[in-house]
């Protein structure tokens, strides 16, 4: 998600509101004054409570035997400068957030991997972008230029520019991909991610303070199917 002049900014995308057949049974719970979807298996969820302005209270629940449990707590989270919109009503490069419940599906970063990471993770190297081309099959992918199939050198104002990782290294230090838009729909918007805070409100993602973030890349589990979900 392009950001603008010094706002901060989000891989691929899964709102549960509109469930996947692996996933076709959400219900629906309220934690930290948010209304999270949960899959049968869900285990983990991070809440964004949007407070004022940009500002939002982030927190990161466990469910153990039988109930959920806030571990950890922020207050300086960020969200787009645009606000929050429904998911489906969202357009590329208005810098809104999208509300509901998203799964979490991979990171990237700036740095190796760690032993204990269990989310699929890929290191940022140089040509590396996230694709936001419209006429691209990579559309809201992961993609390094060399492998062609998107236009990467467009200018950062074109509507159809993609966003070079390497460009914003505090945000993108650790990076958790949200699976907002994974269906690829064009002008929808790509790259909503779960990332360090920058040094204001972000351009559609969602961000947090380092040490939030490198809890994060330690503590989620695929296994435990985390979900970030997003309220007003």
């Amino acid at each position: 998600m392009r950001k603008l002049g010094l706002l901060a900014v989000a891989l691929p995308t899964a709102v549960l509101a509109v469930a996947s057949p692996a996933h076709a049974d959400i219900r629906y719970v309220a934690l930290g004054g948010v209304r999270v979807g949960l899959h049968e298996h869900t285990r983990q969820v991070v809440t964004v409570d949007h407070t004022r302005g940009y500002h939002a209270r982030i927190g990161f629940w466990l469910r153990r035997d039988g109930h959920w449990r806030r571990v950890y707590d922020v207050r300086d989270g960020r969200i787009g400068y645009g606000g929050l919109v429904r998911p489906h009503h969202r357009r590329q490069g208005t810098g809104t957030t999208p509300l509901g419940t998203t799964e979490l599906i991979s990171a990237f970063g700036r740095h190796p991997r760690g032993a204990s990471w269990d989310l699929p993770y890929r290191r940022i190297h140089r040509g590396d972008y996230w694709v936001e081309d419209n006429r691209s099959r990579y559309y809201n992918r992961y993609r390094n230029k060399s492998q062609g199939g998107f236009r990467w050198w467009l200018p950062t104002g074109d509507v159809n520019s993609s966003e070079r990782l390497r460009d914003y290294p505090v945000q993108y230090e650790y990076s958790v991909v949200t699976g907002y838009n994974h269906a690829q729909v064009r002008h929808r918007g790509a790259g909503i991610f779960l990332h360090v805070n920058g040094s204001g409100a972000t351009a559609g993602c969602v961000s947090a303070p380092r040490a939030f973030l490198k809890k994060m890349m330690w503590r989620l589990d695929p296994g435990q199917v985390p979900v970030m979900a997003v309220g007003r």
